[in-house]
């Protein structure tokens, strides 16, 4: 389901767009999905498509993003004061960069995917996690390794790049805490969300 909206001020060629807000309480996987049901459902569809568990991806998208659609990486500057683009090309709720978003759609034929519509970032995800285990052996249960792979790419995580990195390190670790903690929580009430679901699809 597209999320972007447009308003057209009358009397005025000035449009402004809008997206998503993130959810009300981030710390709470249920709480989510109960919020945006459409997000359960494609979360649902990501982890049978890919085999990858809900829980692990999302804890991934809540360090990158804090599930905020439109998020970008810092700026850069030029001699420390002057703004000089972005330090890359990460945009959207996965925080894909450019080159790897252009081969998940290549790989995927998903050629109407974007970084800011929850859905496409969901399965991005669940392609790079599935990818990560075939090349690399990660468990697509392992948060903590594989957020290092989606942080330092295949060929980083095998030269082990993260070793240098302290605050790598430490968001995997809260990445891989969280995501055992929104594993809890979804083993707690996924049975209601999927009777939502199945109320939803005959009687919605």
């Amino acid at each position: 389901m597209k999320k972007k909206c447009l308003f057209v001020l009358i009397g005025s060629q000035l449009i402004l767009g809008c997206t998503t807000p993130p959810p009300e309480n981030p710390e709470n996987l249920c709480d989510i999905f109960f919020e945006r049901r459409d997000w359960y459902d494609a979360a649902s569809d990501m982890r049978d498509k890919w085999g990858v568990p809900i829980h692990v991806p999302m804890s991934m998208m809540y360090q990158e993003s804090s599930f905020r659609a439109d998020a970008l990486p810092p700026r850069d500057y030029l001699l420390g004061f002057i703004p000089w683009g972005r330090v890359s090309s990460a945009y959207g709720y996965s925080q894909a960069k450019t080159p790897t978003w252009q081969d998940y759609i290549r790989e995927t034929g998903n050629s109407g995917a974007d970084r800011d519509e929850f859905d496409d970032a969901i399965d991005f995800m669940g392609w790079f996690i599935s990818k990560t285990y075939k090349i690399n052996k990660v468990s697509k249960w392992d948060a903590y390794r594989q957020y290092l792979n989606y942080h330092e790419g295949w060929g980083g995580y095998r030269r082990k790049t993260f070793r240098s990195k302290g605050f790598l390190l430490k968001a995997s670790s809260k990445v891989k805490n969280r995501a055992a903690v929104y594993s809890k929580q979804l083993k707690g009430c996924e049975e209601d969300l999927n009777r939502s679901w199945l109320w939803r699809l005959f009687f919605g």
